[in-house]
């Protein structure tokens, strides 16, 4: 079955989340499967947002481990005590960044990002995943990111 996004790309930040999520939401009901719904909804994301680069890292084996994502190639397998990502996972809260380079431990696994945004998705008190959002310009995510990010997060926790 092929599926199509509608965003019109002159809308603002906020209008282009609220168009994207019930979409987003639309196109993961009934699908049990969770790589199939995460991988539709980094798609989503990237396509609809413009995102640079759209990735998950789930918790696995002890460490944070690369799943579906669109973009350029990513770091495999990233400690939960590194990065942004890390910090993520070891403080249980949404980290945004207005500059990389200014982020303590930040990893590069591309010179091209600039700023980033990543959100836990928590169930039953523990970070399943982290929604790894990155720009390639600086200073790029903000409280309008946030807010529509972590009520999508939501959606990701209820596949759980």
């Amino acid at each position: 079955m092929a599926e199509s996004l509608i965003i019109d790309t002159n809308l603002s930040k906020e209008e282009k989340y609220k168009a994207l999520l019930p979409q987003i939401e639309a196109l993961t009901a009934g699908e049990t499967d969770l790589i199939a719904n995460i991988s539709n909804m980094v798609a989503a994301l990237r396509q609809g947002m413009g995102f640079f680069w759209v990735g998950v890292y789930f918790n696995k084996e002890g460490q944070l481990v690369l799943g579906p994502f669109q973009g350029p190639i990513a770091c495999t397998r990233i400690p939960y005590h590194k990065g942004v990502c890390g910090a993520c996972y070891t403080q249980q809260k949404t980290i945004l960044v207005p500059d990389v380079e200014a982020f303590p431990g930040h990893i590069a696994c591309s010179s091209d990002s600039k700023s980033e945004i990543v959100l836990p998705a928590i169930k039953d008190g523990e970070v399943k995943l982290v929604l790894d959002v990155d720009s390639d310009k600086l200073n790029d995510f903000d409280e309008v990111d946030q807010q529509y990010l972590e009520q999508l997060m939501k959606l990701v926790e209820s596949w759980y």
